[in-house]
C-alpha cells in the first residue's frame, strides 16, 4: 500500500495545472501537490481602483485549479485502482 501511495505521489507531483482569469490577466499554475508554483498578474491590474477586481481573479484562479487539480487526482487514483481499503471509510 505504501508502494502504491508513493506511486500515486510522483504522479501527482508530476502534474500542473493553469489557470486564467480577468480575460487572462492573472495566470495562476497549481502543482500535484496543491502548491501555487507560478502566478502571473497583469500590470494594468496592479492599481489601488483595481484592487477588488485583482483579489476576485485571484481567488477565482485559485478556486479553478484547485477543482481542475482534484479531477486530476481523481483520475490518477482511479487509474491506480481507486483508494484502499482504509478502515472507517470502506
Amino acid at each position: 500500500m505504501r508502494d502504491q501511495a508513493k506511486e500515486l505521489q510522483a504522479k501527482l507531483s508530476a502534474e500542473t495545472v493553469s489557470v486564467k482569469t480577468a480575460g487572462g490577466s492573472v495566470v495562476m499554475t497549481v502543482n500535484g501537490t496543491l502548491e501555487m508554483v507560478a502566478l502571473a498578474i497583469d500590470p494594468e491590474l496592479l492599481t489601488p481602483d483595481k484592487k477588488s477586481k485583482l483579489e476576485e481573479a485571484i481567488k477565482e484562479a485559485h478556486r479553478d485549479a484547485m477543482k481542475q487539480m482534484q479531477r486530476i487526482m481523481a483520475m490518477k487514483m482511479k487509474e491506480m485502482g481507486g483508494l484502499p481499503n482504509i478502515p472507517g471509510l470502506s
